[in-house]
């Protein structure tokens, strides 16, 4: 079954008279479950359809769904809702508070959610202890390496137990070595059923993916199935 469909999504931009389609006619389904890579050359719309997919950039024509519901249809608060019941953010530059620890940080998305102060910390706590953080809660930021930092962000994306994580270049601030350790978290979360889209320039990462879309000039231009996580 799909969690994700695109429908004939296209998005363009306008600057006065001129036109700058950013996204074309990009048709796509990604089953629950799967690990997709999104690659492509700077400025081939990779990040755009992210957005897109993630309720935060209404295409200018065609259908965005997650799980058959209509994204874009819903009213806005709706749409905030359906990001926090089905959507974890990892973004690049972790984006984190600095002035929040770990836990606070991780503590973010519960914020709209009738639970107990005691319950969501619980979570928080258990998202941490997935990342590999148990005890580092109470840390800032800036006293957590890169990798970590990028961890607390992880956990901070999967707190509400979403279905799905959208990734953007997530190990592109990182060392070779804290990215691998970074990807094979992914794959780990992946085989706990974590449907994820990862929007990647490291051609190694591809490895833990099982399908590649190379995306150019705003459509997609190959979908090799893959089975490379072996």
């Amino acid at each position: 079954m799909a969690l994700v469909k695109l429908e004939q999504v296209s998005k363009v931009y306008r600057n006065g008279a001129e036109e700058v389609h950013a996204v074309r006619d990009v048709r796509l389904e990604v089953a629950a479950g799967e690990f997709v890579a999104l690659v492509g050359p700077s400025g081939s719309g990779k990040s755009t359809i992210l957005g897109l997919v993630g309720g935060l950039n209404p295409p200018s024509r065609g259908q965005v769904l997650i799980d058959d519901i209509d994204v874009y249809r819903l009213p806005v608060e709706r749409q905030a809702d359906l990001r926090s019941t089905y959507i974890g953010f990892v973004f690049q530059e972790h984006e984190l508070l600095p002035y929040l620890t770990a836990l606070e940080n991780v503590l973010l998305p519960l914020a709209i959610l009738n639970y107990s102060h005691s319950r969501q910390e619980a979570m928080a706590m258990e998202a941490l202890g997935r990342v590999g953080l148990a005890g580092k809660g109470r840390r800032l930021p800036s006293q957590l390496s890169g990798g970590e930092q990028e961890r607390v962000a992880i956990a901070r994306a999967i707190v509400n137990h979403p279905p799905l994580i959208l990734a953007d270049e997530p190990t592109g601030s990182l060392d070779s070595q804290t990215g691998n350790e970074i990807m094979e978290l992914f794959k780990e979360l992946n085989s706990q059923g974590l449907t994820i889209i990862m929007v990647t320039h490291n051609l190694q990462n591809l490895e833990y993916a099982n399908r590649v879309l190379t995306i150019r000039d705003g459509a997609v231009v190959d979908g090799r199935e893959a089975c490379l996580c072996g």
